[in-house]
């Protein structure tokens, strides 16, 4: 099988050829760095993995990131969210980017702050959390990261909490800049079914196992977890996001389907277990239904 999760310690080894010396500082949870001083230009692909820590990144110049099977150009000063459920990658930068990233895992913010990053809209596998920043905004982003550099580097003992408020504000600052429907409160019933639906599906990936399976493909199995009427359900979504139930699971579906297909070695009967197929015909005539193209042709593209 394909490698398709890259731990923090596999990242540090790929970028300074070593383990970080300060990854035992405290348990590797968090570092930070400017763009300019690790990031060489590379004639090669992009590397569309999934990584086991969060990053969020400022960035200055033209490049273009590739989250999952969606690629998306920039240019200017851009801020940047990565989660552990999504992969990404970039193309090769060029010799004038600039900027920072910092890099977590999810215990770095549990010690003392109770922020839960994978209920944040920023850090769900939907999310589209690219954000073209003003020049003032860059500004105060890029101070903010100037700031995390500065504790990160210092012998301050209380260093990491104020660095996990630094990160904080990158974070909430963010999600005022495009407020995301799910920061919304769900003030009725129709609303607050399509919110569990949605965290219900999401749930369900990424799957990284062929010992994985994908369950609750059907409005009526999701239905009958929730204990509610599929009609009941059905009516609740298309209220809300004026899709249907069916649509919606397909997308997600078929979004799986070609991140397994290009990101895995697993062959085809394998990626059509995993995602709850009876056999590789059913698969076969579902991808190339909504795809317009077979698993297999999709692939070698």
């Amino acid at each position: 099988m394909a490698k398709s999760t890259e731990s923090l310690a596999e990242f540090y080894r790929h970028k300074f050829d070593k383990a970080s010396e300060s990854m035992n500082d405290h348990n590797g949870s968090f570092d930070v760095f400017r763009i300019e001083e690790i990031f060489q230009k590379k004639d090669s692909r992009p590397n569309c993995i999934r990584r086991d820590f969060y990053k969020i990144m400022l960035y200055q110049g033209e490049n273009t990131f590739h989250y999952g099977n969606k690629s998306i150009p920039i240019t200017g000063n851009t801020l940047l969210f990565f989660n552990p459920n999504v992969p990404y990658a970039s193309d090769p930068p060029g010799g004038d980017d600039k900027g920072y990233f910092c890099i977590f895992r999810d215990e770095f913010f549990k010690i003392n702050l109770r922020l839960r990053l994978n209920e944040l809209p920023l850090f769900s596998s939907a999310a589209q959390p690219v954000f073209s920043l003003s020049d003032q905004e860059f500004l105060e982003a890029k101070t903010t990261f100037e700031k995390i550099i500065t504790e990160n580097n210092s012998l301050y003992n209380y260093r990491y909490e104020l660095i996990r408020n630094y990160v904080s504000e990158l974070i909430y600052n963010a999600m005022k800049l495009q407020p995301s429907k799910d920061v919304l409160k769900h003030s009725d019933a129709c609303s607050r079914i399509t919110k569990v639906f949605s965290d219900l599906l999401e749930r369900q990936f990424p799957i990284e196992s062929i010992s994985q399976r994908f369950e609750l493909r059907s409005p009526k199995a999701i239905a009958e977890k929730l204990c509610i009427h599929v009609n009941h359900l059905n009516r609740s979504i298309k209220k809300t996001t004026g899709r249907t139930t069916s649509s919606q699971i397909t997308e997600r579906l078929i979004g799986e389907a070609k991140g397994l297909l290009i990101h895995t070695d697993w062959n085809i009967a394998e990626i059509s277990y995993v995602l709850g197929f009876e056999d590789q015909a059913h698969f076969n005539r579902f991808f190339k239904k909504n795809t317009s193209e077979s698993p297999t042709s999709f692939r070698q593209v």
